[in-house]
């Protein structure tokens, strides 16, 4: 979920700080990490990894980008029809569609290569999330938060990918945030404060079956623990590691990207420590192979000089 001017809500796009860069780095599943774009014009956020594993895309400015990874040139796609976007956008798994969130409070769907943007999400009421595409393309899940009041936990929702009539998914009490698709389909990976839902700022990793069976923590930490992203295979996740205590998922604090094995989310595998949070891992990012995937950092300019 989008947030920008407050923890947990969009109302424009962000811009850095004096001094502050944003850094697009590529992490290994051996560890290493590989700086693959850097700049101090433009906030960039929440980077995918296209089908045929040559670019990312990111948003910046309330402007969809790709980035070629090889030649680490930025362009924008040209999208019309949509207001400015916020930084929750997935790939279709046909490679060719992406759909987006904007700051109107509602999901589209549109080319990759550009053009018109059509909403799928209707006037309900609600503001509509995106975080998940299922495998085979038909449907979506978002998070809902019912008249825009963000006072109230976000509701893990479901709709079809063409539109229509919305489902509920009852994952608790507690606010929930970045629901996605496991690679079978069967499951909703996300984070949920519904296991201490009486202590703010206690988000911790879960799954719950798509007909709303099998609801289960997966990760009990004193971290606070947001978006879980499964690999295209299964069989690794990243996530964003928050310190204790943080409520929503702001930006700019010291915050740690954590690769782990779906067999044993206990055990990190390896992480990364950077400044950023909001934006550096909103969104699925690994690369088709399940080799690799992408984040942004945020260094200040004392950081950088450091």
């Amino acid at each position: 979920m989008n947030s920008t001017k407050s923890p947990d809500r969009g109302d424009g796009f962000r811009t850095l700080q004096a001094g502050q860069r944003s850094e697009v780095w590529i992490a290994s599943t051996n560890g290493e990490a590989e700086l693959a774009y850097g700049t101090d014009e433009l906030l960039l956020e929440a980077p995918n990894w296209t089908l045929d594993g040559t670019a990312l895309v990111l948003n910046g400015d309330g402007k969809l980008w790709t980035l070629d990874v090889s030649a680490r040139e930025l362009a924008e796609v040209p999208l019309t029809g949509i207001p400015e976007l916020n930084n929750d956008h997935v790939l279709a798994p046909d490679g060719k569609t992406i759909f987006l969130s904007a700051n109107d409070s509602h999901i589209y769907r549109a080319a990759l290569t550009g053009g018109r943007a059509e909403r799928v999400t209707k006037d309900d009421g609600s503001f509509h999330f995106l975080h998940g595409v299922s495998p085979d393309g038909k449907e979506l899940a978002y998070v809902g938060i019912v008249g825009g009041d963000f006072t109230q936990p976000g509701r893990l929702m479901t709709i079809a990918a063409d539109g229509g009539a919305t489902a509920a998914v009852d994952a608790g009490p507690g606010h929930c945030d970045g629901p996605e698709y496991s690679p079978d389909g069967e499951w909703l990976y996300l984070n949920t404060e519904s296991f201490f839902s009486s202590v703010p700022g206690h988000a911790q990793i879960a799954r719950i079956r798509v007909d709303g069976t099998g609801f289960e923590q997966l990760l009990k930490s004193d971290t606070v623990d947001w978006f879980p992203h499964l690999s295209p295979d299964g069989r690794l996740a990243s996530y964003i590691r928050f310190p204790g205590g943080t409520v929503g998922h702001p930006a700019d604090l010291p915050v740690a990207v954590v690769l782990v094995s779906t067999a044993d989310w206990k055990t990190p595998l390896h992480s990364w420590p950077l400044f950023g949070g909001q934006g550096t891992l909103n969104v699925n990012s690994w690369s088709p192979d399940s080799e690799r995937f992408a984040f942004v950092a945020y260094p200040l300019a004392k950081q950088t000089e450091d």
